[in-house]
């Protein structure tokens, strides 16, 4: 009965698969020498996963006022602070990331098992197994079990990633700290594939410089998605009939 199941949600996955990878190949058909179309400009508060980042929160401090001083604090400029600040400003975030990592494992893992058995004498009954088995039977050797496993394992992982870019974000929340909550998207065109670069996070206003900007060290939570979409993207990946028999072949 359980292999039965185990058909029918294989079967349901497929025919699941083959009804979105059809669906796909017709807006493909459809789309068809024609350039991949650019997102439109979003709120992101608005669209259905956004949630409001919650943190935990310092206790509330009073700020003092100095009415007759020509500066305020935290101020970086005579008369106005030009860093952001509030819902709807923009800070330019820095993104130089240079990574490389080098992973070796070998696992090497050896089991020898033997197991014997004899029952000369089984109160009185040892002799009357020949006329119970269909051949003779040794009362001494009556079971003998070796049994070897040898498992070996070698692993290696080499990576080295290097980006270097600046992404405009726009404040979308000012927690009750003081602090800001960045949200930045870019698609850029060129020819038939479109670049998206989206990153998220959380910055303290301390740390914006000068020029409105803040380094990608400096943002809590962060998150940074690059990649694209067009004919360049999708001749990278493989076709719809190789992935789904990657997800259902259990070898």
């Amino acid at each position: 009965m359980r292999k039965y199941k185990t058909i029918r949600h294989v079967s349901i996955a497929v025919f699941l698969g083959l009804t979105v990878a059809g669906c796909n190949t017709l807006n493909r058909l459809a789309d068809l020498g024609s350039e991949p179309e650019v997102t439109t400009i979003q709120n992101p508060t608005t669209k259905p996963g956004y949630k409001p980042v919650s943190m935990p929160m310092p206790a509330p401090v009073r700020v003092l006022h100095n009415p007759n001083s020509l500066w305020r604090k935290g101020s970086r400029a005579f008369f106005k602070d030009l860093r952001a600040s509030q819902v709807g400003d923009i800070v330019t975030v820095t993104i130089a990331v240079d990574d490389e990592a080098d992973l070796e494992n070998a696992t090497n893992r050896t089991r020898t098992t033997d197991e014997n058995a004899d029952a000369n004498a089984l109160l009185g009954y040892q002799a009357a197994l020949n006329s119970i088995l269909p051949e003779a039977v040794n009362p001494a050797s009556l079971l003998d079990i070796n049994s070897t496993t040898t498992n070996n394992g070698t692993g290696t992982i080499e990576r080295d990633e290097e980006i270097t870019l600046q992404v405009a974000a726009i404040v979308t929340q000012v927690l009750p700290n003081g602090n800001l909550v960045l949200h930045g998207r870019q698609e850029m065109r060129v020819n038939y594939e479109v670049r998206e670069i989206q990153i998220a996070g959380v910055i303290r206003p301390q740390d914006i410089t000068n020029q409105n900007t803040v380094a990608h060290q400096q943002i809590a939570e962060l998150r940074v998605a690059y990649g694209g979409r067009g004919q360049i993207s999708d001749f990278q990946q493989p076709r719809y009939g190789s992935q789904i028999i990657d997800i259902i072949f259990p070898f």
